[in-house]
């Protein structure tokens, strides 16, 4: 079922913000309840957050504050996305992100922790919101906040990429969060991290290289249109002749990545049925080729 819905771009997008729900189910029912500070932009709204509770003398909200204070952020990263990122990347960002916000805002917080251990409420907390995470960035989108930021200093060409962004921006907000919080509750927020991390990298079908060879006996024109047309990747050409049948086989090779597959796998089948293709994972490509970060 959910590789049917990533077949098209609404059903991509309905993906990611069913992974927005989960991610906010992860963080308000169990790690916000332990008092627990998450990673990236949502760990910087609940440290604000905290300090503004602090300042006002207010002990807690029927709703969770970190989620507009999280919008907020967002606004300027949504007119970067506008900018210089594209239409469509912009309509996807700003719909995953508005779920984020609006998720994290109105699924409640229990006033008493679901789970009371703290290492099994990080670890269930990390998994859950990180397969939420996972499930937004296999669909093609982003959610805002820092993973946005990083897409956009990768995309200008910073010696940054997106994961090495975000662990120095984690790396400071634990260091800011050491002054408000004892060193039990920052080392747990720290698993809950890493929990987090480890499910995300299970859950999203990285931006990975493959090579595709597809064979097939009929005119390439038409498929060869589609593959530029479309998915705007070059192709390789070459005539082979089978080895039992003697027929000639037109081979085309293309390097694209992993999100790529499904919609070249659909276009095959309706412009070839007796095609058949093969992928090979993780090859290294160079020079003039074209990496998709999201």
């Amino acid at each position: 079922m959910l590789n049917a819905a990533m077949r098209t771009n609404w059903g991509r997008l309905a993906v990611a913000v069913l992974g927005a729900l989960i991610y906010a189910l992860g963080i308000n029912l169990f790690v916000a309840p332990l008092g627990l500070i998450t990673g990236g932009l949502m760990g910087l709204c609940q440290l604000l957050r905290s300090v503004i509770l602090m300042a006002l003398g207010i002990q807690s909200m029927q709703f969770e504050l970190a989620g507009v204070i999280m919008y907020a952020f967002n606004v300027p990263l949504l007119i970067l996305a506008y900018r210089s990122m594209g239409k469509v990347f912009f309509r996807n960002t700003l719909i995953c992100s508005t779920a984020y916000s609006l998720f994290a805002s109105i699924v409640p917080v229990p006033a008493v922790p679901i789970v009371e251990d703290m290492l099994t409420g990080c670890l269930l907390g990390g998994v859950i919101s990180g397969t939420g995470v996972g499930l937004t960035l296999t669909s093609g989108c982003c959610g805002g906040g820092v993973d946005l930021l990083g897409l956009y200093l990768a995309k200008r060409g910073a010696k940054m990429t997106v994961g090495r962004f975000n662990l120095f921006f984690n790396a400071a907000l634990f260091v800011a969060c050491w002054a408000l919080y004892d060193l039990p509750t920052l080392i747990y927020s720290v698993l809950n991290t890493i929990f987090n991390a480890v499910s995300m990298d299970r859950a999203h079908r990285q931006s990975v290289t493959v090579q595709v060879l597809i064979f097939t006996k009929k005119d390439t024109q038409e498929l060869g249109r589609y593959i530029l047309e479309n998915l705007h990747r070059g192709i390789t050409r070459w005539e082979g002749r089978g080895v039992y049948t003697g027929e000639a086989t037109h081979i085309l090779c293309v390097c694209m990545n992993k999100y790529e597959i499904d919609d070249l796998r659909e276009a095959l089948h309706s412009i070839d049925p007796k095609a058949f293709f093969i992928v090979q994972e993780g090859v290294h490509v160079s020079t003039n080729f074209e990496r998709r970060l999201s």
